[in-house]
């Protein structure tokens, strides 16, 4: 694993920690229960992967700096909670950085297994998405999965952007940069103008 990586995975670790505790913004749970959702948000997608690709030992089982990184997130969604829940899409802007860094790690991880890139797209797209699913289903609301904006979608345009630039050899520090970057500004600019799929129901 490449320095840059390391420091992306830890990153999207405490991105999505710091998502998973202000979910429960209107649920007037305790410290533990904000901790516990952090935590399923931070770890879970990831966890299901790596058990279907079985990768073991798990990531955040075998380095203890991921547990430490979500506890880092949800200290500072406890410390400024008033300030990040007050700001315009902080949620969503914490959200779409994790989604962003775990597809790019996830395709990563599969493909450093052997897998097929089609398969690396797929698994890449699951670990992004899925602690989010987890964390909406704990706090009983509809998994942002299934919501009518592009979300998924946008996991796994980046993931195919990221193999293709994979396949013309461009520099792999770079390509995890760039793609990224890619579904973050998807994931932003679909919030901001309301963007989805057409409906599969007409």
């Amino acid at each position: 694993m490449s320095s840059l990586q390391y420091i992306l995975e830890i990153l999207g670790t405490l991105f999505f920690a710091i998502s998973g505790a202000l979910a429960i913004r209107d649920r007037n749970p305790d410290l533990f229960g904000a901790t516990f959702t952090g935590f399923v948000t931070a770890i879970g997608g990831g966890t299901l992967r790596d058990i279907m690709l079985g990768a073991y030992p798990l990531v955040w089982i075998s380095d203890i700096n991921f547990l430490y990184a979500i506890l880092l997130g949800v200290v500072v969604a406890y410390i400024f909670f008033k300030v990040l829940v007050g700001l315009r899409r902080t949620f969503m802007f914490f959200d779409a950085l994790g989604i962003s860094f775990f597809t790019i790690l996830g395709v990563e991880k599969a493909l450093s297994l052997g897998l097929r890139p089609e398969i690396a797209a797929m698994m890449g797209m699951f670990s992004a998405v899925m602690g989010g699913v987890i964390r909406d289903t704990l706090i009983n609301e509809q998994p942002v999965l299934f919501r009518k904006e592009v979300y998924a979608t946008a996991c796994l345009a980046g993931a195919v952007f990221y193999l293709v630039l994979h396949r013309f050899d461009v520099p792999r520090d770079i390509n995890l940069i760039i793609s990224s970057a890619f579904i973050f500004i998807i994931r932003m600019v679909a919030v901001k103008f309301k963007l989805a799929l057409p409906n599969f129901k007409r």
